[in-house]
């Protein structure tokens, strides 16, 4: 889970600025800042913290970065 949450940040920090304010509803700063938390921060991470973020956040996160994918392909 954790991986994955990396790996999500580190795809995060790459999309243009562009692109990142036409969609402001994604916390863009908030999903690299958690995977910079995540990467370097090794033995002070709250695993309780981790597990409701993703929880809470995730499913409308991946709903929404999916139909972002899908018009960016279309134009």
């Amino acid at each position: 889970m954790i991986r994955k949450i990396e790996i999500l940040g580190e795809a995060a920090a790459r999309v243009s600025p562009e692109l990142r304010s036409e969609h402001p509803q994604i916390p863009w700063r908030d999903i690299i800042g958690m995977r910079n938390r995540l990467t370097h921060a090794y033995f002070d991470i709250d695993l309780g913290i981790v597990l409701s973020t993703v929880q809470a956040f995730l499913p409308s996160l991946f709903e929404d970065l999916v139909a972002i994918q899908r018009r960016t392909r279309r134009e």
